[in-house]
């Protein structure tokens, strides 16, 4: 009998060295895809593969799924199954269906409620999709899991909160500026918060973004990636005024940011507001940039005073998910139960238009080569009542008295004993 089959090697077990490992490359994502769908027993599959999980989702027809799913990753990656097994999670058909939801809610990630998580799991189905290994189990259970999602996303705040200080960053800019995608920014450094923050920007629109570093060749590296422009330490201070959005991580052992520098930006912007997140320690920023007017300055303090607030937050929406999770579980597995009944009638259906095809072309035969209509016509429905009648008959002989109470062909007691 066919059912859902799960495996996962993840953050919660597997450390980093191991998941990179196990990873599927976007250029041989489809030829695995095809490679596992063909093995005996398999009937569709998914494969996600993200920094930190990579999971195989399936339909398999085999009572040994666990084994065909953990030998099959083993093998593709060349790595031993006894070094492997430490770090597999099986689950199987309710555990996979809750697994999988919670997975596209971010309830199973690292970051809690994070939105990433949903884009890549519809990546990997559409990779499945243009590979040709979903069935409609399958294409069922995901569209299943964004359904859930999005009355999650609705429903509670799980993701309404920044819990990323580049993230919170962004949000603070957006409480400032009501369009950030007409806003300038100048990133001042190349380290990997810096480029979260061209990320996040970049995702919001963002149509001028300059990256300034001591080494220039690093900030062109963050700025390629964004079609921003790329400066040296020595000429930001030229381009500060043009900044609506100053965000600085650098290593530098003193404030590189003074007053004086922001009142004479100030004063060429004609006093329109600057934003200014410094998340470096030792900090970039003179605190008395603070002081002056149309300045909103922060410190990775008050960001992470924000984060720790809301991930606090998200903590208490996490129940009304996982609620929300059980409710909709449910729907999906009255759909499976019924699925066997879905198949039975569409056969019969099928079979029904064969049998009356035949008999048509039969008749028409008979017409054709100049039979009485009315003798023929009346053949033809007696062909076909028989016909169709011969399988439920078949089935009604083969139940036990108390099926027959049950049996949607059978007359009603109290209706029989009235006629």
């Amino acid at each position: 009998m066919s059912k859902i089959a799960i495996l996962s090697v993840n953050h919660q077990l597997a450390p980093v060295e191991v998941r990179e490992r196990v990873a599927f490359s976007p250029n041989e994502l489809s030829n695995a895809l095809k490679q596992f769908n063909s093995i005996q027993g398999i009937e569709a599959c998914v494969i996600l593969s993200t920094c930190n999980r990579s999971e195989i989702y399936s339909i398999v027809d085999n009572d040994n799924a666990q084994q065909i799913l953990s030998d099959y990753l083993a093998t593709t990656h060349n790595i031993a199954r006894e070094k492997l097994d430490p770090y597999l999670v099986y689950f199987e058909g309710d555990d996979a269906l809750k697994h999988i939801c919670r997975v596209a809610t971010g309830l199973d990630s690292l970051v809690l409620g994070e939105p990433q998580i949903l884009g890549q799991l519809k990546d990997a189905y559409h990779a499945a999709k243009e590979a040709d290994t979903l069935n409609k189990l399958l294409e069922k259970l995901f569209q299943h899991a964004f359904s859930t999602t999005k009355k999650v996303r609705t429903d509670t705040g799980i993701g309404s909160s920044a819990v990323s200080v580049a993230y919170c960053a962004v949000k603070l800019s957006e409480k400032i500026f009501a369009d950030l995608s007409q806003q300038t920014v100048l990133l001042i450094g190349a380290g990997e918060m810096i480029e979260l923050c061209a990320q996040h920007l970049n995702q919001k629109g963002i149509k001028k973004m300059i990256v300034t570093n001591r080494t220039v060749e690093n900030a062109k590296k963050i700025a390629d990636l964004y079609d921003a422009q790329s400066i040296s330490l020595k000429q930001f201070s030229s381009v500060v005024y043009e900044a609506d959005i100053i965000i600085s991580s650098t290593a530098a052992s003193v404030p590189i940011i003074g007053k004086g520098l922001i009142e004479s930006a100030l004063k060429l912007r004609k006093h329109k507001p600057m934003f200014m997140l410094d998340i470096a320690i030792p900090r970039d920023i003179e605190p008395e940039v603070a002081q002056l007017d149309d300045v909103f300055l922060y410190t990775v303090d008050d960001l992470q005073q924000v984060v720790d607030n809301n991930i606090n937050n998200r903590n208490k929406e996490k129940t009304l998910a996982e609620e929300i999770i059980i409710s909709e579980n449910k729907k999906f597995t009255h759909w499976v139960a019924a699925l066997p009944n879905e198949e039975v009638i569409q056969a019969y259906k099928k079979n029904a238009y064969q049998i009356k095809k035949s008999a048509v072309e039969m008749a028409l035969k008979k017409l054709k080569n100049g039979g009485d209509a009315q003798t023929i016509i009346a053949q033809l429905g007696d062909q076909l009542t028989n016909k169709l009648l011969h399988t439920p008959f078949s089935n009604i002989k083969q139940k036990n008295a108390k099926q027959l109470n049950h049996c949607a062909f059978c007359i009603p007691k109290n209706k029989a004993k009235k006629s």
